[in-house]
């Protein structure tokens, strides 16, 4: 059941040891993904440095449990080391997630452009989000699959899949790597990111931070967010619309919310492509709120995020489609909701008009952005 990983979670944040039948039995329900989804996923989204050290000491004894044969790829910190003056080839790993591979992982791409020129880069995940940067030739793709909703025998499997004999990685947070956790390559190569823990108590955006990050370790100036999708073709929409929520549902607005939101928009005047999203679930939500004749965008994300490049301006749920807008400088309305922490909802800010929907009326303060 899941109250015993919220049981769990509870230890955790309190900072006191957990007992060892605690932490069995959570790993037993539905197979270590509640394990992931309750308690890994909120240690790190509420971005509390302390709870770094909690979450490495956590999930080691979970990967003795679950894949005691991944034990000596545990990693070690170890003091930090200077970056090479020259390398051949850098290996950057994926976030996972789209939005994350837009805000953090391409501010890391962009630095690793400027520092080595003449290497050859190699972003590593999965195919969709390499997508993202599918029309940078410096840019090649070496396919990491990861299942999101595995198991976690699943996921750590993908892990241990994962190793880079020549060259040096850069690792975002990343959750192949499971947060830095387990050895992707030999230490002297490896340069990581400590998204969870870097600007401490601070509410800086995570594209900053990481563009200080590279500032301090690569000594790159200026490193920016960036998305580089095969471009788009057809007429350019006026408004891009996303009303994706990767899966959270706490992110959504329920009720008649997006149908107010499609209707309101329409009023303008402007042109408007709305995204079907990524599942089944969302494209059934999102053509019960489209009103008649509005066009839709319904297949891969790139081929959206390339759309949402050439519009005006960007409406939707805090999700990778506002981290495209931020990165393209486009003009954006984000709906922020459902947010475990105040630090969450800071450091994942996009850079524009940001709406708390924890507070009542969203749809007047859209409204009211749009004529801004």
């Amino acid at each position: 059941m899941e109250s015993t990983c919220s049981e769990l979670l509870d230890y955790c944040l309190r900072g006191e040891q957990w007992p060892d039948e605690l932490l069995d039995r959570a790993l037993a329900v539905d197979e270590g993904r509640a394990f992931l989804s309750v308690v890994v996923e909120r240690l790190g989204d509420l971005f509390e440095p302390r709870l770094c050290d909690t979450y490495d000491k956590l999930f080691t004894q979970a990967i003795e449990r679950v894949a005691p044969e991944l034990t000596p790829r545990i990693r070690r910190a170890s003091e930090p080391h200077a970056a090479p003056d020259f390398v051949e080839r850098i290996y950057v790993l994926s976030r996972v997630t789209l939005g994350a591979d837009v805000a953090v992982t391409s501010v890391l791409l962009d630095a690793a452009k400027r520092r080595y020129q003449r290497a050859e880069i190699v972003f590593v995940g999965p195919r969709k989000s390499y997508e993202l940067f599918e029309d940078d030739r410096r840019i090649r793709h070496f396919r990491a699959p990861y299942a999101r909703t595995g198991t976690l025998g699943d996921r750590l499997r993908a892990s241990a899949a994962l190793w880079v004999d020549r060259g040096i990685v850069i690792d975002p947070d990343s959750r192949l790597s499971q947060l830095g956790l387990i050895s992707v390559c030999d230490e002297s190569r490896y340069f990581f990111f400590p998204s969870r823990s870097y600007g401490g108590a601070g509410d800086e955006r995570l594209p900053v931070l990481a563009a200080r990050w590279v500032r301090e370790v690569f000594g790159v100036q200026d490193a920016q967010p960036y998305v580089a999708p095969i471009p788009a073709t057809g007429e350019p929409a006026d408004i891009t619309v996303s009303l994706g929520v990767g899966e959270n549902e706490a992110k959504r607005i329920g009720g008649d919310f997006e149908r107010d939101l499609l209707r309101s928009l329409a009023a303008t005047g402007a042109s408007i492509l709305v995204d079907k999203g990524g599942s089944s679930q969302e494209r059934e939500r999102v053509e019960r709120a489209l009103l008649p004749g509005m066009r839709t965008h319904d297949g891969p994300f790139a081929p959206f995020a390339a759309q949402i490049a050439t519009s005006k301006q960007y409406v939707g749920y805090d999700s990778a489609g506002g981290h495209v807008a931020s990165a393209c400088g486009v003009p954006l309305v984000s709906i922020a909701k459902g947010f475990v922490s105040a630090r969450m909802a800071a450091r994942w800010r996009p850079d524009g008009i940001v709406i708390d929907a924890d507070r009542p009326g969203t749809l007047g303060a859209i409204q009211r952005a749009l004529t801004k």
